[in-house]
């Protein structure tokens, strides 16, 4: 079926595909510490900065990166994500020269809900003296205290969108028989040809 319709091209590069396995296991890793982790939150902070730095290094990559990775490039209207929408029940693979129209929004969405969680994290002042974010003194009490409820839904949305991200690429290997671990391992992926 690929090589009828389908060329192995070179889609993701090193720099892409180190950024998402380095924010996926940070971000695994402070879920796990925030949860579960010691009292006092010194590794969760750090590793919250280095999350930080690496969705602001995506943003930009996203404007300057190559074609691939551009915001430009694989960011779609409602009217072609509901068009691909309609074709996800067929057992074939999409065949995308990078990311889909769903696979899209999932990259906005998970740089969002990261966004808000920082955010929040760096304003919060959870009154235990200890775990103060940085910027807690450079906003209202009210915004401190709200910053605590924030930063808890943020951990549950984080929870929600890496089980969907999951969730999506077992659709893709089981249901449309495209593998989307692959290829952000080797960088080289299946596409339409044309």
């Amino acid at each position: 079926m690929h090589a009828r319709q389908a060329q192995k091209v070179k889609v993701w590069d090193p720099v892409l595909r180190i950024f998402h396995w380095s924010l996926a296991t940070l971000v695994i890793a402070n879920w796990l510490l925030g949860k579960f982790g010691p009292t006092v939150k010194t590794y969760h902070f750090w590793i919250g900065y280095t999350i930080l730095g690496l969705v602001i290094f995506r943003i930009i990559w996203g404007i300057i990166g190559p074609d691939p990775a551009r915001f430009v490039n694989f960011l779609r209207g409602p009217k072609a994500t509901l068009a691909y929408m309609r074709h996800l029940p067929r057992r074939q693979p999409s065949l995308s020269p990078g990311h889909n129209p769903m696979g899209a929004l999932s990259v906005i969405a998970i740089l969002l809900v990261l966004l808000w969680q920082v955010g929040s994290g760096l304003v919060m002042d959870p009154d235990d003296f200890i775990n103060v974010g940085p910027l807690a003194d450079q906003v209202s009490r009210d915004i401190n205290r709200s910053a605590v409820g924030w930063h808890s839904l943020g951990a549950d949305l984080i929870f929600v969108v890496v089980v969907l991200h999951i969730a999506a690429i077992a659709f893709y290997r089981i249901w449309k028989h495209e593998d989307l671990v692959r290829p952000m391992i080797t960088g080289w992926k299946w596409v339409r040809k044309g």
